[in-house]
């Protein structure tokens, strides 16, 4: 049985690519898919999709471009300070809490 893991990538945060065809590219986190341990980057691993009428409703037609997810192995967080990607690390701050700090830097991500 697989155990609670907290989350080092949230939706919103900045990330660059490190492996793959993208590598080198930022964006941000749009969507998280914690049990596939895949994310949606804002223009990273751009798909298109051929898409024909279905019936009525009013759909967008033809070729549609956009984000495919990507592995959460193939990305690492981008600290603003370090202006780096970077591994995050876990500590209890002054209340009590996880937060997510930078390796490198020691800065909070929250």
């Amino acid at each position: 049985m697989k155990e609670e893991v907290a989350v080092k990538i949230k939706k919103g945060d900045t990330v660059q690519v490190i492996s793959g065809d993208d590598k080198g590219s930022k964006g941000t986190v749009h969507r998280v898919y914690p049990k596939k341990n895949q994310v949606v980057v804002s223009g990273v691993n751009m798909i298109k999709k051929h898409q024909r009428p279905t019936g009525q409703t009013r759909t967008q037609v033809g070729i549609i471009e956009r984000e495919a997810p990507i592995h959460m192995s193939n990305i690492a967080l981008f600290c603003n300070k370090c202006q780096k990607s970077v591994r995050v690390e876990f500590r209890e701050n002054e209340n009590g809490y996880k937060a997510r700090v930078c390796k490198k830097c020691g800065e909070a991500i929250d």
